[in-house]
């Protein structure tokens, strides 16, 4: 929880802001320098709630046959819906509703389905053996219901797949294809040759670290910049983008886009057998918005810094009246900060230090060791105190407890050219605290390191790691350093 300084020089430069259109900016930086994409006003992704409702209804349908083979006592429309309930919870926190690239038959499904069907079936009979012991389910005609619900799904989830495969085959989705010039066209090239997956290369996206324009193939253009991604989206519908190589920057683009993303390859991911392409594993890459837990990220937020700020009352009361008497009015230090998608917002601090003027605020790093800053100044900075007010921050929406440390405009057009990943840190909330922080990056310390720390943060986030780093955070207070 500490505000960050580094010994890179600062130089000016410009943040794009998150809804800016992408110009004619190469995907080839200049040597030595990272990629650093202007990001696109964000697009809502084609509806794939509805394109899960043939699956949904295919679930329900198999319940309702299974029903039939029960007695007449037995065929309630509370035992059906308890049964289609579970069913389909359970189905849809096993992914068996998601979106996939590659249409693959029932056969794939039906181990998890069946264990899902057995779940729901089990808890049923029991929850009616014991509310009415008279309605009670038996072991033979539960194990009857159970295998005609398996037997109804497998076939009516087969028609589904199979009515999906004609459609794909008839029209098959526009896709960009990522990667390195002889990856990339031998990859469009199978799938161009083999219709069935249901996608059709349109162009393929890359540039050689020297800027030439690759050789593509034939009949597909080569986009090396984002104008040419920004047309070809449009112009051809493109609904999803395939990647060979690792690119957060450009995942962040074509998701901003509302395009499904694909990564190909990249070892043993846990994927079903048919998770392939023509042989190329493939797996989708997950918004930051669509991962499960994200809204309970803000959940615990508010829960935890609702009372924090109320427990701290007396605390900045303290603070407050000691920055007052050392040096004069204006308690708070209020200053612009890059968030979420490179959305400003005003952080609040103590103030330790009153700078010169609005210039010095904005582009100068670090105050740590300024002779200017009273005792209070010091004392709050080294223990950290001097965060407090951004607890309100964390109520406001502008920050969350844990993500990357927010930065000015300033550094973050500068960093953003400097280092790799930089600006891809922005996709998360930031944070009062994070991972970098917690591993001692802090002060002066590598602003590549805190990069990768950060970008690895976002890419495996769950809420237990959130809970994880505070505790971290909190023990690290028993010692403070400060900055």
């Amino acid at each position: 929880m500490t505000t960050e300084s580094t010994s890179v020089p600062p130089s000016p430069g410009s943040w794009p802001s998150a809804g800016q259109v992408p110009g004619r900016t190469s995907l080839a930086p200049p040597r030595g320098a990272p990629r650093r994409l202007p990001l696109p006003p964000r697009r809502r992704p084609a509806r794939r709630r509805l394109a899960a409702a043939p699956l949904v209804a295919a679930d329900a349908l198999a319940v309702l046959f299974a029903v039939c083979l029960l007695s007449a006592a037995h065929r309630r429309w509370e035992l059906s819906l308890c049964v289609v309930a579970l069913v389909v919870l359970l189905d849809g926190r096993a992914g068996l509703y998601r979106p996939v690239v590659v249409l693959t038959g029932v056969l794939d499904d039906l181990p998890a389905l069946a264990a899902r069907a057995g779940v729901a079936w089990c808890v049923t009979a029991a929850a009616v053996a014991a509310y009415a012991p008279g309605l009670a389910l038996g072991p033979l005609r539960l194990c009857a219901a159970y295998g005609t619900h398996l037997v109804a799904v497998t076939v009516l989830r087969g028609l589904v797949h199979a009515r999906r495969r004609r459609a794909a085959r008839a029209h098959p989705r526009s896709a960009l294809v990522v990667g390195g010039p002889g990856a990339a066209q031998r990859f469009a090239a199978a799938l161009a040759q083999h219709p069935e997956y249901g996608i059709r290369p349109v162009g393929i996206v890359g540039a050689r670290p020297d800027g030439e324009r690759l050789g593509g193939g034939p009949g597909l253009p080569v986009l090396t910049t984002t104008e040419e991604i920004h047309r070809a989206v449009i112009q051809n519908t493109v609904r999803d983008a395939v990647f060979l190589t690792e690119d957060d920057g450009l995942v962040t683009l074509f998701q901003r886009y509302g395009c499904t993303t694909w990564r190909i390859g990249g070892g043993p991911d846990g994927a079903a057998m048919g998770d392939h392409l023509w042989g190329y594993g493939c797996r989708r890459l997950v918004p930051l918005g669509e991962r499960r837990g994200i809204t309970a990220k803000r959940v615990l937020d508010v829960a935890l810094a609702a009372p924090a700020l109320a427990l701290a009352l007396p605390v900045l009361l303290v603070c407050a009246l000691a920055v007052r008497i050392a040096d004069g009015p204006g308690v708070l230090f209020r200053q612009e900060r890059v968030g979420q998608n490179g959305r400003l917002f005003t952080l609040l601090k103590f103030r330790t230090l009153r700078p010169a003027d609005e210039t010095e605020s904005a582009t100068r790093w670090s105050v740590a060791d300024d002779h200017r800053m009273s005792a209070a100044g010091h004392f709050l900075r080294k223990t950290s105190l001097d965060e407090l007010p951004q607890l309100w921050n964390v109520l406001r929406g502008d920050m969350s407890l844990v993500g990357p440390r927010p930065e000015r405009p300033y550094f973050v057009a500068q960093f953003s050219r400097i280092h790799a990943g930089y600006a891809a840190r922005h996709r998360m909330p930031v944070g009062l605290t994070g991972l970098a922080q917690v591993h001692g990056l802090r002060g002066d310390t590598s602003i590549e390191d805190r990069c990768r720390f950060d970008n690895h943060y976002i890419d495996h986030w769950s809420l237990w790691q959130d809970v994880c780093i505070l505790l971290r955070t909190a023990a690290g207070l028993v010692r403070p350093t400060g900055s």
